[in-house]
C-alpha cells in the first residue's frame, strides 16, 4: 500500500515533483518532473500546458501556467519513491493575472465576495462522499453494442445472491460489509492527507458507501473533495477494486448524491443559529431561499448537478429530491435542516447535488446563490418552498432544460465569468445531444417489436 501525507514543505529529500491540475470537469490532472530539472525558477515562474486540452481555452489562445500552492504539498512513498504533490493555480500568460476560468480560481473569489459583501467573513461546508464499489465493470457503446456490465460479491452479478440484508444495507454490518476494512484504510489514507473525516458506513443499496467529511472552509473544502476521490479509487485499485461516484450506476437501486452541509461565519460564529423556523436565523433562510430559487430556474443545478446521468437518480422513491424545498429531517427535501443537531448547530444540508459536479464551480455557485437571497431578503415560506410533504415547484429535470435555465439566470454567479458560462453551456449540450441520441437496450425491449 503506497503512503500520502500532507506535509508543510518540500523536502531536500524526493525524486519527482508531481504538479496537480484541475481540468474544467473538476478532475485532477498532473505532470511529473524529476528532481534534476526542479529549481527555484521553476516555483517562481511555473510550468506551462496546453489549457485546451483542460477543456477551458481555444487551441489559439491555449497557453497556460500552473504556480505551485505552497499550502498544499503533499508526500507519497511508493515502491521506494518519494514524489511531491502539489495543488497549482493557473496564470494566463497574456495578462499575467489568474486564469478566471480556473476551477481554484473560482472557488478563491467567491471567498473574496463573501468577505466583500461584509455579510460572513468565511463559509463552512461538510461534503458527504457516496459511491459504489464493484469488482468487474464492462462497458461498450458502439454502432451494434451498448451494454455496462457490473459485478460484486456482496451480491451484484451471476453468481452472487443477494445478502439477507437487501433492501435494509444502510449500516450494514459484518459479515455483509465486506468492504469494512477497504473503507478503514481510505480513512487512513485520507486522514494522513489532511483531510478531515467525521465517519464512513455502509450505504443504503448494495455495494454502495460513504464518506462523510468533516467541516472545512470553501477552498479546502473542494481541494479536499478532489484530492478525496482521487486517493479513494487509488486505494481501492490496490485492491483490485473499481469505484464510481456515479449518481445512477445501478437500475432500480439508490444513486449516489454530494450532500453538503454549510453555514456562514462571522469573527468564528454561526450566521445560521437563530429564533425563526427550524432554529434558523432569518439570514439563514434567506440563504436557504436563494439556493432554492435559482435550483427552481435549472441554473444552480446545471453546477451540482451537471451530467445526464444527474436526472436518472433526481426521481421519486429513493430520497432524492426532485422539487425545491426545504424540511426539518427530510431526506426527500433538497434542504434538510438536520433534526438531531441541538440549537447552537444548526445547519443547512442540501441535499440535490452529486459528485459528477466539478465541486470548485457547485460549491461555489451555491454559495452565491445563497447570498443573492440574503441580498435579495428572500423569504422561502413566502416563495412556497416550505414543505412538509410533497411540494408541486418540481425541478427541471433534465440536462437540457438546466442549461436553459442557466442561460436565462445566471447574473447572481458574479465570480463566474460569462466566457466560463456559456462553455460550459456548450460543453454540456453537446454531452446531452450525444446521450440523447444513442439507443439503450431497454428501448429495445420497448419499442423493437412495435
Amino acid at each position: 500500500m503506497f503512503s500520502f501525507f500532507k506535509i508543510d514543505k518540500i523536502p531536500e529529500d524526493y525524486d519527482f515533483l508531481d504538479i496537480m491540475v484541475v481540468d474544467i470537469y473538476g478532475k485532477l490532472k498532473h505532470v511529473t518532473l524529476p528532481k534534476s530539472y526542479v529549481s527555484e525558477k521553476i516555483f517562481k515562474e511555473g510550468i506551462g500546458f496546453d489549457a485546451s486540452n483542460y477543456g477551458f481555452a481555444k487551441v489559439t489562445d491555449s497557453d497556460m501556467v500552473s504556480i505551485s500552492d505552497f499550502d498544499k504539498i503533499y508526500l507519497e512513498e511508493n515502491e521506494g519513491m518519494k514524489i511531491i504533490h502539489i495543488f497549482s493555480d493557473v496564470i494566463s500568460p497574456s495578462t499575467g493575472e489568474f486564469f478566471d476560468q480556473y476551477p481554484r480560481s473560482i472557488a478563491k473569489e467567491t471567498l473574496k465576495n463573501i468577505k466583500k459583501s461584509g455579510i460572513a467573513d468565511d463559509i463552512k461546508m461538510l461534503v458527504e462522499l457516496e459511491f459504489h464499489i464493484f469488482d468487474e465493470v464492462s462497458y461498450k457503446t458502439s454502432e451494434t453494442e451498448s451494454y455496462y456490465s457490473v459485478e460484486n460479491s456482496e451480491g451484484l452479478g451471476e453468481g452472487h445472491d443477494y445478502p439477507k440484508a437487501y433492501g435494509s444495507a444502510y449500516h450494514l454490518n459484518d459479515p455483509y460489509d465486506i468492504h469494512f476494512q477497504l473503507r478503514n484504510e481510505i480513512v487512513k489514507v485520507l486522514e494522513n492527507a489532511g483531510i478531515p473525516v467525521k465517519y464512513h458506513h455502509h450505504e443504503v443499496g448494495i455495494a454502495q458507501h460513504e464518506i462523510e467529511l468533516n467541516f472545512m472552509s470553501l477552498v479546502d473544502a473542494a481541494d479536499n473533495v478532489t484530492l478525496a476521490k482521487y486517493l479513494i479509487r487509488r486505494v481501492a485499485n490496490e485492491y483490485g477494486l473499481y469505484v464510481t461516484f456515479m449518481p445512477k450506476p445501478l437500475y432500480n437501486m439508490p444513486g449516489n448524491g454530494m450532500h453538503v452541509h454549510q453555514y456562514l461565519e462571522k469573527e468564528g460564529k454561526s450566521l445560521f443559529v437563530g429564533d425563526a423556523l427550524y432554529n434558523l436565523s432569518d439570514l439563514a433562510l434567506n440563504y436557504t431561499a436563494g439556493i432554492l430559487h435559482h435550483s427552481l430556474s435549472g441554473s444552480l443545478l446545471a453546477w451540482s448537478n451537471p451530467s445526464t446521468n444527474s436526472y436518472k437518480r433526481l426521481v421519486p422513491g429513493f430520497e432524492a429530491p426532485i422539487s425545491a424545498s426545504f424540511s426539518k429531517g427530510s431526506r426527500s427535501a433538497a434542504i434538510r435542516i438536520p433534526g438531531y443537531l441541538s440549537k447552537a448547530d444548526t445547519r443547512i444540508e442540501f441535499r440535490t447535488g452529486d459528485a459528477t459536479a466539478n465541486v470548485y464551480f457547485f460549491l461555489s455557485a451555491m454559495v452565491l446563490a445563497g447570498i443573492n437571497g440574503i441580498e435579495n431578503k428572500y423569504d422561502p415560506v413566502k416563495m412556497g418552498f416550505h414543505s412538509k410533504g410533497e411540494n408541486e415547484k418540481e425541478f427541471p429535470l433534465n440536462l437540457k432544460n438546466v442549461m436553459k435555465g442557466l442561460k436565462e439566470d445566471n447574473e447572481y454567479l458574479k465570480t463566474f465569468p460569462k466566457s466560463l458560462i456559456n462553455k460550459w453551456i456548450e460543453t454540456k449540450e453537446k454531452e446531452a445531444n450525444m446521450i440523447y441520441s444513442i439507443p439503450i437496450p431497454k428501448e429495445f425491449e420497448l419499442y423493437f417489436e412495435l
